[in-house]
């Protein structure tokens, strides 16, 4: 009977992202049917939980680089939209810009119709000012929108974990009570024996 816990997780339905609902143990039977299942139902719930623990560490590591990269995706935009917005015979710009994280160079800039974007992986592109800002629009709506997953998620994957705790806990308590009672029968049988014996 523990490899029920096992078919119902492949058979459970999920998330929108594909995470799967964890089962909730109503009847513990459904899920042991004897003290000698208990132990690989146990192991089963805990591989269930230590998944969705992973899946929260990811997602957790996915949403801080989203919340770090997001501000410097607005900061770009608007920047894009600055220049876009600059008149032709508007004065050459004078600005500021980092060479490490303690020295910075002024520099002027002249009225463009192109900017230059990281792409990642050490990888620049020149994009004209129109094009670069419906990239840059689009990479901020898909990464606010990946963040609210990630978020949606966290707090999935937090109840799925503590419904396999209360789950795990359930499995537990009644292994503990039918202990109880073997333990319990077991010692009516050894005072009746101990009543016969000396007239054995």
């Amino acid at each position: 009977m523990a490899e029920v816990a096992t078919e119902s997780s492949k058979n459970a339905p999920t998330n929108g992202r594909g995470i799967p609902f964890a089962p909730f143990v109503d009847r513990v039977e459904d899920y042991v049917s004897s003290r000698s299942d208990v132990e690989g139902c146990l192991k089963n719930f805990q591989e269930m939980i230590s998944k969705y623990q992973f899946m929260e560490g990811n997602t957790q590591r996915r949403a801080v680089g989203l919340r770090d990269k997001i501000p410097d995706i607005e900061k770009t935009l608007e920047t894009v939209k600055f220049l876009s917005g600059r008149e032709e015979d508007a004065d050459p710009l004078e600005s500021f810009f980092e060479l490490n994280d303690t020295l910075y160079a002024k520099a002027e800039i002249q009225r463009t119709e192109e900017v230059y974007l990281w792409l990642g992986a050490n990888v620049m592109l020149s994009y004209p000012l129109a094009e670069a800002e419906t990239l840059l629009s689009s990479k901020l709506e898909a990464a606010q929108s990946s963040l609210e997953n990630c978020d949606e998620d966290l707090d999935f994957l937090r109840e799925q974990i503590t419904t396999m705790e209360v789950a795990t806990a359930r499995v537990y308590n009644w292994d503990v009570n039918e202990r109880r009672k073997e333990k319990a029968a077991g010692k009516g049988n050894g005072d009746d024996d101990a009543k016969a014996g000396p007239n054995g």
